[in-house]
């Protein structure tokens, strides 16, 4: 089949937009990565999972994709309002530790977990520390263009040379200024206005700090993302990922001093924004080691993949309600579903090329199609459903499907060693009856409380009721 054109949600023009490329066939995209100063949560962990999609949605369409992700090992105060202590550095005080100890064990804490969620490894992988002479070329093209302002503290942005400052984020600045957003306000021109370089305070030896022209010191959080995707993809490059709170301030000020550093709009062609988990009012503290990461899961008996697919049955773009269950309970749909496979697979001694081009392609072109609408992961992961059950399917059908599917679902399905369907669990009341089953659990995560209500109630007129078990909901015979 021809793979379907591919449309995008820009966060930039709000709105999905078709995806066209700066380069014919390649690809460049940027994630911002972790701050390595405490262990990456599972909702951290969402912020990978997406651009991972989306890179295996890219490649499978042929694309030639370049993927950067940073470590953001100096620079990330504890305040966006270019206030506080250095992240890293406070951590590191607080553990007894020096800088390189926390870093290291931090990141390889979240390489590890990426690993364990089925993510591709990133092509390049800069760390801001490694990348302090771009950061500083930076700022100083910044300063020769008349951007730039130094006070006590340091060298900052002045966005009121930038005037298309608010668009991206659709600020009010003038609400910004009332309310005096960040603090230093009598000192800067403008609340709004951001750190590109700050100076260590007199008498002050950091951890962390280097020469540059306006005095020893350190890098502001956001021009290090600026220097270090410039640095890999170029003056302007196809897509940036984060997490919906980078919008208003930490990518709002990418923007700003991007554009001006390099003459350019857009600096980026796409932004895509992943939401938040919603962990149901549970307030987490990373300094007080109170997070949920992946072992938390593996504690508790839930292999991570799990989460991947957890992950997938909600659109990146809607926040998806967290709770331990809910990961259980697609654990026991992720296993049903490698059952499925393995069995077909091993059936037709592993050949991807048999089929019947007739009862296939018709699948194939619906799951291609829904990751071509703005990677609707749900509807796609439906797809996979239905065709992992199809008895109007051959094995051969459905390996021949799945392995394909699997180019995107990173499930492993090629080298899994699966258990049989059957024990896990659900396979006896029906292909029809589970799929409606497991597109309630999808509904349910995503909060689309209307959905569900109406899959429930048609699995009622099936004769069955729902029933919440340890390992999630399963149907019950009435």
């Amino acid at each position: 089949m021809s793979f379907p054109p591919i449309h995008l949600h820009d966060t930039r023009r709000r709105a999905v937009v078709p995806f066209e490329p700066l380069e014919p066939g390649k690809v460049g995209i940027y994630s911002c990565g972790p701050t390595v100063y405490a262990p990456q949560t599972l909702g951290n962990m969402r912020s990978q999972l997406m651009p991972d999609l989306l890179r295996r949605v890219l490649l499978a369409a042929g694309y030639d994709v370049t993927y950067v992700t940073n470590i953001t090992d100096v620079g990330h105060l504890t305040s966006d309002a270019d206030a506080g202590d250095d992240k890293v550095e406070a951590a590191a005080a607080r553990a007894g530790q020096t800088v390189a100890e926390i870093t290291g064990h931090f990141t390889e804490q979240w390489a590890t977990d990426r690993r364990r969620l089925g993510c591709l490894e990133p092509d390049i992988r800069p760390a801001a520390s490694e990348h302090i002479a771009e950061q500083i070329a930076m700022v100083q093209t910044l300063e020769a263009q008349g951007h730039t302002y130094v006070i006590d503290d340091g060298v900052y942005f002045d966005v009121s040379t930038f005037p298309r400052y608010a668009e991206f984020a659709g600020l009010d600045l003038d609400e910004l200024e009332a309310t005096g957003r960040i603090d230093n306000l009598e000192a800067k021109r403008h609340p709004a206005d951001f750190a590109l370089w700050k100076l260590s305070p007199p008498g002050v030896t950091r951890l962390q700090e280097w020469d540059s022209p306006w005095g020893r010191g350190f890098p502001g959080w956001h021009i290090e993302c600026s220097a270090m995707a410039t640095r890999y993809l170029g003056d302007r490059f196809d897509i940036h990922t984060g997490g919906v709170d980078h919008i208003r301030v930490h990518h709002t000020n990418e923007v700003a001093q991007s554009e001006c550093a390099l003459g350019v709009h857009p600096w980026v062609s796409i932004w895509m924004h992943n939401e938040f988990l919603d962990l149901s009012g549970r307030k987490m503290s990373k300094s007080a080691g109170d997070v949920l990461v992946v072992d938390t899961l593996v504690d508790a008996g839930i292999e991570p993949l799990a989460f991947r697919y957890f992950f997938l049955q909600a659109h990146y773009r809607q926040q998806q309600e967290f709770t331990i269950d809910g990961v259980r309970a697609a654990g026991v749909a992720l296993r049903r579903l490698v059952g499925h496979a393995v069995a077909a697979r091993d059936e037709v001694g592993g050949r991807v090329d048999g089929g019947d081009p007739a009862r296939t392609e018709p699948f194939r072109e619906a799951f291609w199609a829904a990751l071509a609408d703005d990677l609707d992961a749900p509807k796609a992961l439906a797809v996979a459903s239905t065709v992992a059950r199809s008895a109007d399917l051959t094995a051969a059908d459905r390996w021949s499907l799945l392995a394909d599917f699997d180019r995107a679902l990173a499930f492993g399905l090629a080298d899994a060693t699966g258990v049989d369907a059957a024990e896990v669990g659900g396979d006896d009341v029906g292909p029809e009856a589970q799929a409606l089953l497991d597109e309630r659990n999808a509904a349910r995560a995503a909060k689309d409380w209307g959905r569900a209500d109406e899959l429930r109630d048609q699995l009622v007129a099936m004769g069955f009721d729902v029933v919440d078990t340890p390992e999630g909901p399963k149907l019950r015979r009435r």
